[in-house]
């Protein structure tokens, strides 16, 4: 009995490999690491927050609105718990999308009002803090870029036949992914401009 049973489980391990389970563990791992570059991405992004703020308050600091909608923003994001088992909730992962989404577009303005205030323009630590968070931005948007190449390979897997019998079988489902509402917003990061000649993005 014990013979038959282990020859079974053999046959049932080549059956297994030949119908995708090996490719579904590799894209799988990637989906992962994929994700929690992007976790990484974001945490430096709102670890940049609080001085980013700071920095701006001292110098205009009657922009309250849009000081406290970065503050919020950024605490909304914290509030979501953006574990690993995040990328196999869509409810939970588009929760995630939205806020990060938030916090976007509240960094977008904070820097738009920024360019009234030239004494903030100039001050060298608010310069730093710019270009730290425009590195971060296009990092994140690799990261992100990365992120849907490896659903969108795994997806494909798990939906095509003969490989879809094996993730029925091995509770293998499709993941959520990164949809993008304004493409140019989202591949491009936020402009810098230092107020040097030819320093501005065009």
């Amino acid at each position: 009995m014990h013979k038959k049973l282990m020859v079974s489980l053999l046959l049932s391990m080549i059956l297994l490999s030949g119908c995708g389970y090996n490719t579904l563990q590799s894209t799988d791992e990637q989906i992962k690491a994929s994700w929690a570059e992007v976790l990484n991405q974001y945490k430096r992004r709102a670890d940049l927050i609080p001085n980013l703020v700071n920095s701006v308050k001292g110098f205009a600091a009657q922009e309250k609105e849009v000081l406290l909608g970065v503050t919020t923003a950024r605490s909304k994001v914290g509030s979501i718990q953006a574990t690993p088992e995040l990328i196999n909730n869509t409810e939970a992962f588009t929760r995630f999308q939205a806020a990060q989404g938030e916090l976007s577009n509240a960094l977008s303005r904070l820097l738009v009002v920024s360019e009234n205030y030239p004494e903030l323009k100039s001050d060298a630590n608010f310069r730093n803090l710019q270009a730290q968070l425009e590195g971060t931005e296009n990092r994140i948007t690799v990261a992100r870029n990365r992120y849907i190449k490896a659903v969108q390979e795994y997806n494909i897997i798990v939906r095509s036949f003969p490989s879809n019998l094996t993730a029925m079988v091995m509770g293998y489902q499709t993941k959520p992914s990164f949809s993008v509402d304004n493409e140019q917003e989202i591949s491009s990061a936020p402009k810098v401009d230092f107020g040097l000649p030819g320093s501005a993005e065009k």
